[in-house]
C-alpha cells in the first residue's frame, strides 16, 4: 500500500459516511490490510486528514487548473474543457464528485477543512474570474458569473 491508497481510501469513506468514517480500523478492512500499514505511512488520524486535505487541494484544485490550461485554446474552448474536469471522472478513485460535498460538510465543523475549501474556492473563483474577463466580461460582471458558477457547481456535487 502506498499513501496514496491510504487517501483515496479514506476519501472513498468520507464521501460514504462523513468525516466520521474516517478510521485507521475501517479504512484498513477496506483496503484487505492491516492497521500497522496506516501507521507506516501516517503518524495518526490527523497526520491523515492534513494529508488528505492537501491531495484534494492539489488533485481537484490544482491539478484541474494546470489540466485546463495545458490543453490551450482560446477561452470559451478552455472553459469547455474545464466543465467536462470539474464534472468528469478524474474524482472517481476518491469516490466521485460525493467527496467534494463530504468535504464541504466537514469544513463546517473543522477549521482546517475550512480553510482547505476556502483556498480551494479562492483559486477556482480567481482562474474562473479571469477566464470570463478573457471571454470579455467586464470586471465586475465576470467575478459575479464566477461565483454563480461556483454556487452551480457546489449545488451539483450536493446532489
Amino acid at each position: 500500500m502506498t499513501p496514496e491508497d491510504w487517501i483515496a481510501a479514506a476519501f472513498r469513506r468520507l464521501g460514504q459516511g462523513g468525516i466520521a468514517a474516517v478510521r485507521a480500523e475501517a479504512i484498513a478492512r477496506d483496503l484487505g490490510v492491516s492497521k500497522g500499514s496506516f501507521y507506516w505511512h501516517f503518524k495518526d488520524l490527523p497526520d491523515l486528514r492534513a494529508r488528505m486535505l492537501a491531495h484534494w487541494l492539489d488533485q481537484a484544485t490544482a491539478r484541474i487548473l494546470a489540466l485546463t490550461e495545458a490543453g490551450g485554446g482560446d477561452p470559451a474552448a478552455r472553459l469547455s474543457r474545464l466543465m467536462e474536469l470539474a464534472t468528469g471522472d478524474l474524482a472517481e478513485p476518491y469516490g466521485g464528485l460525493s467527496t467534494e460535498a463530504a468535504i464541504r460538510d466537514w469544513a463546517r465543523t473543522d477549521p482546517v477543512a475550512a480553510a482547505a475549501q476556502a483556498e480551494a474556492d479562492r483559486a477556482r473563483g480567481a482562474y474562473l474570474e479571469a477566464l470570463l474577463e478573457d471571454l470579455g466580461l467586464a470586471p465586475p460582471r465576470a467575478g459575479q458569473a464566477a461565483r454563480l458558477i461556483l454556487m452551480a457547481y457546489t449545488g451539483a456535487v450536493h446532489r
